[in-house]
Formats: structure tokens, sequence, C-alpha cells
């Protein structure tokens, strides 16, 4: 007797989320469609929604453990066609009934009946993956390549049907939907949860739970069953994971316990590993086979997702990795360092050393772990991956590491480099007590160690640097020059720009620019390009404080001819080019360079900017806001500026709150600049210093808005950036001293001038006021000196003058060179 209800199609949900992206794949198909997915992701759900909105003429059979004995699995097929075609099938229940015959006899008959159906049938075999009779498998593969084409077969399974599906996915008759399109988007899992289960969870929450199941549709029916009730959903939410009870229980009844003990063991041994590849499971399990074994949990659909085509390597889906290594813990909790240490020993042997890391510390042998982090330091160093190292190293016990005088020296410099001056001393005693080796000394890197002297000083120069004595920065930055090696490069360059920052932050521009032109030297002899891009920073910016912008723009211009290493297309540090360069042309008044320049450093993205990008990019264009008289705009971008601040070490010699005064000043808001005068404490008898002398021009403008004489004050202020060669400020603090209520004016007035000068004649005419001839001024703009005469007589005319002398007193006339 048939159980009718095996080929009753189920009942249509009240509340479900419309997956109408997936309808329209299953109405476009024909012939064979599978639906083929782990447990729990809707493939039932999906079909019975498509079935009640498609309105095709349907017959289902939910399918079981007893139906592998073929007759009652042909008798059910056949019984479920006949809800839809009542019909059908006769004479093949008649052949099945009364003996044995062929399967092939029995599908004959019943395929002729097909044949005359006069309308459009979908037969749907829902978990199929419980048939495992070959017999069954080689009749439906008969069935499939002679069905009529009004007839179409659906087969939802959790795993793949022994069918030629190769065959007749290269013909074009196979629709496939699987576990990556079952899943539900971000947009379906905010509808399930607010909108079918009414939960009123923040988007936070929300997208928080879609990344943790990976919209596994199961695991979020049980994440909010789980929810129900809950006074702090929030807390739960962040803390959701495979240990939740519901999800232990659903995977180890639904998926666990089904399987064949092999592949639990299997299953258990290797949720450790992030990904999955058959050599590096071998290893771990101590067996063979790896690779095989993987592609038949794939073909299972047991939560494994292959992470490249040619399916080398996977992952488990993270629940069920959670619950694999909630298992292991449990049944196999002495096992789990050996695994670890396997793993480790894999990664190591066939080259990456980071994984091999990540088991050593799993696994807690800490002097492994120790070994491989010494290995990794000049990497690590290298490609700028601080962070890492500081992780690791703040993972082993501080026994391991005070025996080790390089991973000594190196958690100091990876403090520093952090900005986390906790412990730095210690970790340096510890390094300078092992430069002359003891027993208990542990020496891997030797080279490392052959450096470790200059590591130190150049790291206690550093330190001196962070704590603002200029002159303990310069005697240990020194101090490392003199006992590194000629051909140690990278220690050279790093107290040579140690040395260079002393001198910038002192104000002596020359000797900064001198120092950091040899650390640019040292850091591309040893192949860390992308600092070498840091350095460009630094020269263009003394340069330009020098009033030497064409200096400035050429070191950009050189800095982007610089190769980025094998492999990786552009150079991090590239963006701060663009941006700097940006900056420059804006000093030249040509906002709209400026802004393409910017535009070029956004599309590259702040993941190839240097720590400071995302300031120094908001500045520029709080700038361009600022040209255009958006003094809004301009304000907003500079207290976005402000909240990612991050401190390079370099001289922050235009601070925000200076440059959001200057704002306020060229907006008339007067009031509000002489409330930041009084807020930072600035007078007119304060100290003189380099890296308080744009904030003290600042003050010099406010005061001068006021109508308070500052002739005094601009005159001490003159000597100061006279005696530092320090140009772009004698220039501003002339222009101040010519007429110093016009300087504090808005700076988006128009030049006054008949028609107005283009950018090249702008940096003509501000070397017209320097001391340098003719010639000087063809070879600091890098053009002809023909070319120098002709931009100078166009200069003459617009101005009206026909002296040099008299052009530089008309364009102070006009405060041409405060733009």
């Amino acid at each position: 007797m048939l159980l009718e209800g095996k080929v009753r199609l189920p009942r249509r949900r009240r509340a479900v989320v419309s997956r109408g992206r997936l309808g329209e794949r299953l109405s476009a198909g024909t012939g064979l469609t599978l639906v083929s997915a782990p447990a729990g992701f809707g493939k039932t759900a999906l079909l019975t929604e498509w079935l009640g909105e498609d309105g095709r003429k349907a017959a289902w059979l939910s399918l079981d453990e007893r139906d592998n004995e073929p007759a009652s699995y042909w008798s059910y097929l056949v019984a479920a066609l006949r809800t839809a075609v009542p019909d059908v099938g006769a004479a093949a229940l008649s052949l099945l009934q009364a003996s044995r015959p062929p399967v092939e006899a029995v599908l004959s008959t019943l395929l002729n009946d097909l044949e005359a159906v006069e309308y459009d049938v979908v037969l749907v075999l829902d978990d199929y993956h419980v048939i495992e009779r070959r017999e069954i498998h080689d009749g439906m593969a008969f069935l499939v390549e002679h069905l009529p084409p009004q007839i179409r077969l659906v087969i939802a399974s959790r795993v793949d049907p022994p069918l030629p599906l190769a065959r007749m996915r290269a013909r074009g008759e196979l629709v496939e939907i699987r576990s990556a399109e079952l899943r539900f988007t971000a947009d379906e899992v905010a509808e399930y949860l607010n909108g079918v289960m009414g939960l009123a969870l923040t988007t936070h929450d929300v997208a928080v739970l879609e990344g943790r199941t990976e919209g596994w549709i199961a695991a979020l029916q049980l994440a909010a069953l789980s929810m129900q009730g809950r006074d702090d959903v929030s807390g739960f939410i962040a803390g959701f994971a495979g240990d939740d009870r519901y999800i232990v229980d659903y995977l180890a009844e639904e998926v666990l316990q089904r399987q064949p003990e092999e592949v639990q063991h299997f299953l258990l041994q290797t949720s450790i590993l992030d990904r999955l590849h058959g050599p590096l499971c071998d290893a771990v399990t101590g067996q063979v086979g790896g690779k095989d074994r993987l592609a038949a949990i794939e073909r299972g659909n047991l939560f494994l997702f292959p992470l490249d085509d040619q399916r080398r390597w996977y992952r488990y889906h993270q629940l069920f990795a959670d619950v694999l290594q909630a298992h292991l813990l449990d049944e196999q909790p002495d096992a789990v360092a050996s695994l670890h240490q396997r793993a480790g020993a894999w990664y190591e042997e066939n080259g990456d050393r980071a994984e091999a890391i990540r088991h050593s510390l799993a696994a807690k042998d800490f002097g492994q772990a120790a070994t491989l982090i010494e290995l990794a330091i000049p990497a690590l160093r290298r490609n700028r991956q601080e962070a890492t190292a500081l992780a690791w190293l703040q993972a082993l016990p501080d026994e391991v590491i005070r025996v080790r005088p390089v991973l000594s020296v190196s958690y100091a410099g990876t403090l520093l480099i952090t900005h986390d001056p906790t412990d730095v001393n210690r970790r340096l005693e510890d390094a300078q007590r092992h430069l002359h080796p003891t027993d208990e000394t542990i020496i891997v890197d030797h080279d490392e160690y052959g450096r470790l002297n200059e590591a130190i000083e150049t790291y206690r120069a550093a330190q001196s640097i962070a704590q603002g004595n200029l002159e303990a920065t310069v005697a240990h930055a020194r101090q490392a020059l003199a006992i590194a090696a000629e051909d140690s490069h990278l220690w050279r360059a790093a107290a040579a720009g140690l040395l260079g920052l002393a001198h910038w932050s002192a104000g002596d521009l020359e000797a900064a620019h001198e120092a950091w032109t040899a650390c640019t030297t040292g850091l591309q002899a040893s192949g860390h390009t992308a600092d070498a891009l840091g350095c460009a920073i630094a020269l263009a910016d003394i340069r330009s404080a020098q009033g030497r912008p064409a200096d400035a723009m050429r070191t950009f211009e050189q800095a982007l001819l610089l190769k980025p290493p094998p492999g990786e297309p552009v150079l991090r540090g590239t963006a701060d080019m663009y941006v700097g360069l940006s900056e420059l042309h804006l000093d030249r008044n040509d906002p709209q360079t400026a802004t393409q320049y910017l535009a070029k450093a956004q599309a590259l993205g702040d993941h190839l900017g240097l720590p400071q990008y995302s300031y120094r990019r908001r500045v520029a264009l709080a700038r361009i806001r600022e040209a255009e008289g958006d003094y809004q705009a301009a304000l907003q971008l500079l207290d976005e500026a402000e909240t990612v601040y991050v401190s390079d070490y370099f001289p922050n010699v235009r601070p925000i709150h200076a440059l959001r005064a200057r704002v306020w000043l060229a907006a008339g808001e007067l009031d509000k600049a002489i409330d930041w005068v009084r807020d930072h404490n600035l007078t007119v008898d304060d100290d003189l210093s380099y890296l308080r002398e744009y904030e003290h021009l600042t003050l010099a403008r406010v005061l001068a808005a006021q109508g308070i004489p500052v002739d005094a004050f601009l005159d001490r202020l003159l000597q100061a950036a006279q005696a530092g060669h320090r140009a772009r400020s004698v220039n501003e603090i002339r222009t101040l001293r010519a007429d110093p209520q016009a300087a504090t004016t808005n700076n988006a007035r128009k030049q006054g001038l008949i028609e107005p000068l283009s950018a090249r004649e702008f940096d003509v005419l501000r070397l017209l006021g320097t001391d340098l001839d003719g010639p000087g001024i063809a070879r600091e703009l890098i053009v002809s000196l023909n070319t120098v005469r002709t931009h100078t007589k166009h200069i003459y005319a617009k101005l009206g003058v026909t002296s040099r002398r008299a052009a530089v007193r008309r364009a102070t006339e006009l405060e041409l060179f405060s733009r």
C-alpha cells in the first residue's frame, strides 16, 4: 500500500522570504534541474514556493531510506506522476506488481505514456540523497535521457546523484542551483529576521548574523529560535557560534551521525584547518587519499566549499567547522596539539611560514613558533606587517622571548612602530644583555643577530623622537650609523631617517633633506621600495617649505617611477604621491589639476596609502573646497581628517586646528578664530620654533584681522624663518608685513588682473622674487631659458610693469605670493 503523503505537494508556508531570483532560474530550465546543497539550505521550501507561484502541473515525491527497494521506488514515482497526469503509468504499475521485469521495460512503457501528455508537467524528487541502490540510479539515467520535452524533472538532494550530469551540462540540458545561490543574501537575511520572524534587529546585528551563518538558512532559523525570550539579543548575536546548542544538535543529528566512521574521523581531525588540501589533510590525519576524500565530501555536500576552480583547496562552512572542533575537543582532546603540529610542519615544508606559525601557536609549541617568527621578521618588516608581528610576539610567553635577542629587539621595534611605548625599554634591555651570547642565548637568524647593536641604537633613537627628545635622537642615530656596516642598508637607512626627523623638527631643513636622501638610498638598496615612497613625502615637504616647489614636484614624479616587487601591480604609498602632487598644484593656485591628482589617489584606494594617507587626502580636499569658497565643506573635511590622524613621527608643522582657524578667517568667522587663539594659549611673546611656526603665522593673521599691530611679531618670525632658510614662511611673512589686514581676507578673491596668470607664470613670478638669475630659474623649473623669458614677458604685460623689481612689487601689492 502506497503512502499518499509521500506524493503530496508540501503545503506552502504562510510567511516566507521571496526567492524570486531563484524562481526565475527554475522557470527558465528544461530537461533536468538539480538543486544540490547541504541540509538546511531551503531546497524544499524553494521548490514548494516556486511550484505554488508558477502554476504548472506538478508531481511531487518525498523520498526516504525505504525507497531503496527498486519496485517500491518506481511504484512511488509513477504514483507521483499520476497525481498530475491521472492517465499515465497504468501499464507500468501492472508490470511492477506482476513480476520483476527489466527496469527499462517498465520505464519504456511509462515514457510512451508521457509522450502523449499535451501539457507541461514538473516532477520533483525530494531528498534524492537517500537513494543508494545502483540499479535505481541506472534507471534514472535512462529516464533522464529519454524524457519528452514537456516533462521537467527536478531533483533536490544533499549530494550530487550519480547521473550523467557532465554530459548534460555540456549539452546545456542541465540547470544547477547550489548552496552558493541558495544562501540568503544580505537583504533576504534582513527580510527573514525582521519581516518573517519579527525580531526588529539592528542593521549591524543582521550583518553580523549574515556573516556568521554565511546565509545558511537553517542556521538563521536556529539563531532566531535561540533569540526568543532573550533580553540581550545583541550580546547573543556577537557570540553566536557553532557551539550554540541548537546548531550542535542539528548538525550532529542531520550530518555527522549519518556519515561512516572513517568520514567522521576525517572531518574531526581536519577541522583544525582553515583551508583544506589533499596532501595537507594526509599530513594531518596520517592517512592517504585526502584529495579523493575531499572530492567525495564535496559531492556529498557536507558543508565543504571549493576555494578555486581546480578544486585543490577547500574550506568548511564556519559553523560546521565550529561544531567539528567542539566534537574534536570532546572526543580527542589529547590529539589536538599533535594535529596542529603536523599541519605546521607541512606548511613550513611547503613555504607558508605564516600558517606554520599559526598552527605552532595553536599547538602551544612556543619554541617552534618563536623560531619561525624570528625567521619571518625580515619579510614582515619589509612588507610593513607590524600588526601581524605584534600579534605573534604577544602570543609568545615572556620567558621564550627574553633569551632570543633578535625577537626582543624586533618586539621593541614593533611596539614603537605601532605607537605602543609599553615595555620598549625592557625589550631593548633584554636584547642588550645578549650582545655577548651566554649559554641561555638562542639565536636562529644569525644575520639579524649580527646587526643587533645597530638595531638597538636605532630603536633608542626612535624611542627618543617619540618622547620629543631631539638631542638624544641625534646621539643614538649617529651612534647607529657609526657602528653599522656599509652593507647594512636597512639599519643605516632607518638611522638616517630618524636623524632627518630630528633635523626637520628642529627646523634645519637642509640637514633634514640630506639625511632623508640617505635614508631613501638605503631603503631602495635593501629592497624596501614602498618605504622609499614615505621618504618622498618627507623630501617633498621639506623642499616645499624651502620655497622650491619644482623640486618637490620632481620628487613625487620620480617616486612614481619606482617599480613594485614582482607580483604586485602598484606600490603601497603610490596614492600618497598623488595627494602630494595635488597639494603642490594647490600651492600654484591650480585647483583643477589638484582635483585631478586627488581623484587618481582616491581611485587607487586607501589600501595603497601609507598610514597618514587618509589624513592627508582629506586635508588636500579641504583646501580645494576652501579655494572654491565652500568653507563649510572644508571645515567638515578637516574634522574628518582629525579623526583619522595617525602619527608617523613626521613633524606636524601644519596642525589641523591651525588650518581650521585659517578657514574661519577666510569665511569671515573672526570670533571663532579669536577663540582658537585663546584655547591654544598663543601669544606674540611665545618662544619660536619651526614646529609652531605655522600656528604663529596663523596667530599673526588673526591679530591683524582685529587691527592689532603685528610688525614686531612678524619681524621675530621673519628672522627665525630666514635663519632656517624656510622660504615659504618668509614669503608669507613678507606678504603679511606688506598689508597685514588684506592678507587675512577672503582668499577666494580674484587676482585683480585684466588677464589672470597661468599656473606656470605663477611659478616664474615666485622665482622672480628670489635671488635666482634667468638660467637659475630655468634650471629650477626644468625648462629652457627662452621659455622663462617668454613667461616673464607675459607676466610683465599682465602686471603692467616693465622690470623684474616692479613685477615683484606689484605682485606683493596684489597678494599674489600668498595664494
